[in-house]
């Protein structure tokens, strides 16, 4: 579904990402691991043109999403992205926030935009909260919310940039259960996480990630049992004695 080819990206003479070679298949629910500053969320930015890579190619369905020739929105409405910041609109409810991009992007009347909203707010618990404003509800319910409006744009892939880092603690266990039954309900996911025990537990491929490169990747289990990179383990053990 997408496949990332020796993608770099630099920053004036900063390398970021360096040579970052793997690919997602439908269903697969990749996890992506590393310590701060390692590039995790800037790959992220780049498979969402947000940032654009500054070599390497990545393609969606084999089309080449980086020759400039793909509308970014229409892309964007394929393979969402949920942030760390939640960036909802503070002005709009939590039903407008996700009914917005339908209406706008996808060109959906506005009863059928409003229909789907509900139903994913349903599906992450937040239907009893659709008249408030951001401001009104909590970090965990702002996260879920926005995962609602992602759900809305009915895409192929999500991506999570660290969707739980802004969280206070007992926030992180709803929305990581959110994630959890997307995951199991097939849904494509390609996380940016902290989370070892979700990398662990829910993903079926663990890519860790240092300095910009990709230093191992493989299965969940085999990984986190038996890391074959001395700076996988490294990472992995300060995780284990915390």
């Amino acid at each position: 579904m997408l496949e990332i080819r020796h993608l770099s990206k630099s920053f004036g003479r900063h390398e970021v990402l360096r040579d970052i070679d793997f690919s997602v298949r439908p269903g697969d629910v990749t996890s992506i691991i590393g310590a701060s500053g390692s590039g995790k969320s800037t790959l992220l930015r780049c498979i969402n043109l947000l940032e654009t890579p500054t070599s390497g190619e990545i393609l969606f369905h084999g089309e080449s999403i980086t020759g400039g020739k793909l509308n970014a929105n229409t892309y964007r409405s394929k393979v969402g992205m949920v942030f760390q910041s939640f960036n909802l609109f503070n002005n709009m409810t939590v039903l407008q926030n996700c009914m917005v991009g339908q209406t706008k992007v996808l060109k959906k009347s506005p009863q059928e935009a409003k229909e789907n909203a509900m139903k994913y707010l349903r599906q992450v618990g937040m239907e009893p909260y659709i008249k408030a404003k951001p401001r009104q509800i909590s970090g965990g319910q702002k996260q879920r919310v926005a995962i609602a409006r992602a759900l809305a744009m009915e895409p192929e892939v999500l991506l999570f940039d660290e969707p739980t880092s802004a969280l206070d603690p007992e926030m992180v266990g709803e929305v990581l259960s959110v994630m959890r039954d997307l995951a199991q309900n097939g849904m494509t996911m390609l996380v940016v996480t902290h989370e070892m025990a979700f990398a662990r537990d829910v993903s079926n491929h663990v890519v860790f990630m240092a300095d910009g490169v990709i230093c191992e990747e493989g299965e969940p289990k085999a990984l986190f049992a038996d890391p074959q990179n001395q700076r996988t383990r490294e990472f992995l053990s300060r995780f284990r004695n915390q």
